[in-house]
C-alpha cells in the first residue's frame, strides 16, 4: 500500500513521534510506502508533498513541532476543495490517508471518509478536548509547562507581595488550566465551562493575602466573566470559523488590582505550552497511537480514529471525536476549589 500522512491545526509536542511510528512500523512490518503531505490539508489540496522513508524519521522522536509542517487550511471552506483533495490523493496512487490533528482536522477527515476517501485519524490537541479518547498527546507536555511556570511564579509573587494572573490555552475546555493549576498549586482556576464572578475572584484574592499567601490565578483563554463575553485579540475568524481568543489575563489583572488594591500582574504563557520536546508520557502515547493507526490502515479500517481508553489503544469512529467536545465536568472543578486557601 501507499499511504499519505499529514499533520493539521496547531503544532503539538508528539506529532513527530506519531509520524515516526507510522513510517517505521508500516515500512518494516508490511512494506508500505509513505507520502508526507505538507502543511496540513493544504498539502493534498495543492499537491505539496515529500516522500517519507525510514531515514526521514530517524532522530525525530524527541523533536517538537512537525517535520511536515501544519496549517489551518479547510478544504470544506473552499469551493470544490473536498473533491480536489480526493482527486489529488487518488491521482497520486495513494490507498488512503492518516490525518493527525484535532477536531477541525478530524472533521475534514470525517467528511472525506463519507465522500469515499479512506482516512484514519490520530487525535492531537494540547487542549485534551476530543471526546473519544481519555487523553490526547501534547496535553501532558502542556500541563507540565504550566506547572513549571507556576512553580517559578510562586517565588516572584511572594517576593513582591503580588497577585499574578496566568493565562493558559483552552478555548472551550479548561483541562490545561485545571490540571496545570492543580499541579502548580494555583489559588484560583477559571475555565470556560463555568462563568466566573469577578467579585468572588477578588474576595478570594483578599482572603489569600490575609492568609499570608501571594495568590496565583490561572485562567483559560476562553474563561468568561458573568454577564460578559469571550475576549478576542483580533477581528475575524480563521478558516474553521474560530475567533482568536486572548486577553483575559490582562483584563482580569487590571480589575483585581482596581478592586483589591493589591498589585497584580498578568503572564500569558501562549505558544510556550505547545512548543519544545514532548514529555515521556506524550512520546509513548503518540508512538502507540501512530502504531495503531498504521495497523488500522493496513487492515482497511478507514473512518476510524485511534484512542486511549484506560491503558489500551483502541479504535473509535471519527464521528465520536468531532460531534461533541470533552469538557471539564463540575465535580472536577469542585475538587480543585476545595484546595484553595
Amino acid at each position: 500500500m501507499k499511504i499519505g500522512v499529514l499533520t493539521g491545526g496547531g503544532d503539538c509536542p508528539g506529532l513527530n513521534a506519531v509520524i515516526r511510528a507510522v513510517v517505521l512500523r508500516g515500512t518494516r512490518e508490511w512494506g508500505h510506502e509513505f507520502t508526507g503531505y505538507l502543511d496540513g490539508w493544504k498539502g493534498p489540496l495543492e499537491n505539496e508533498s515529500i516522500e517519507l522513508g525510514v531515514g526521514d524519521v530517524r532522530g525525530i522522536l524527541a523533536q517538537g513541532g512537525t517535520i511536515l509542517g501544519s496549517s489551518r487550511t479547510n478544504p470544506e471552506a473552499i469551493e470544490g476543495g473536498v473533491d480536489q483533495v480526493i482527486d489529488n490523493v487518488r491521482a497520486a496512487g495513494l490507498d488512503g490517508l492518516i490525518a493527525i490533528g484535532g477536531d477541525d482536522t478530524l472533521g475534514v477527515a470525517r467528511i472525506l471518509t463519507e465522500s469515499g476517501l479512506g482516512v484514519v485519524g490520530v487525535p492531537k490537541t494540547i487542549d485534551n478536548d476530543l471526546n473519544a479518547t481519555d487523553y490526547t498527546f501534547g496535553f501532558d507536555t502542556a500541563v507540565n509547562i504550566v506547572m513549571e511556570s507556576l512553580d517559578r511564579l510562586h517565588t516572584t509573587a511572594t517576593s513582591h507581595h503580588r497577585c499574578l494572573v496566568v493565562e493558559v490555552m483552552g478555548r472551550h475546555a479548561g483541562w490545561i488550566a485545571l490540571h496545570g493549576g492543580m499541579a502548580g498549586g494555583a489559588d484560583q482556576i477559571l475555565v470556560p465551562e463555568e462563568e466566573f464572578d469577578l467579585e468572588q475572584v477578588c474576595r478570594q484574592v483578599n482572603r489569600s493575602f490575609e492568609a499570608g499567601v501571594a495568590p496565583i490565578v490561572v485562567a483559560s483563554e476562553g474563561a468568561i466573566p458573568a454577564e460578559g463575553s469571550e475576549l478576542t485579540t483580533a477581528e475575524g475568524t480563521d478558516a474553521f470559523g474560530h475567533v482568536r481568543l486572548g486577553g483575559i489575563g490582562g483584563w482580569l489583572a487590571e480589575r483585581i488590582e482596581e478592586n483589591t488594591g493589591h498589585e497584580t500582574r498578568s503572564v500569558v504563557l501562549g505558544h510556550l505550552q505547545r512548543g519544545g520536546t514532548p514529555t515521556a508520557f506524550d512520546r509513548v502515547l503518540a508512538t502507540r497511537l501512530g502504531s495503531r493507526a498504521i495497523q488500522a490502515a493496513n487492515e482497511g479500517e478507514w473512518g476510524t480514529m485511534t484512542t486511549l481508553r484506560g491503558t489500551s489503544i483502541e479504535l473509535a469512529p471519527l464521528a465520536d471525536a468531532v460531534d461533541e467536545s470533552k469538557v471539564v465536568p463540575p465535580e472536577r472543578l469542585r475538587e480543585a476549589q476545595a484546595l484553595f486557601d
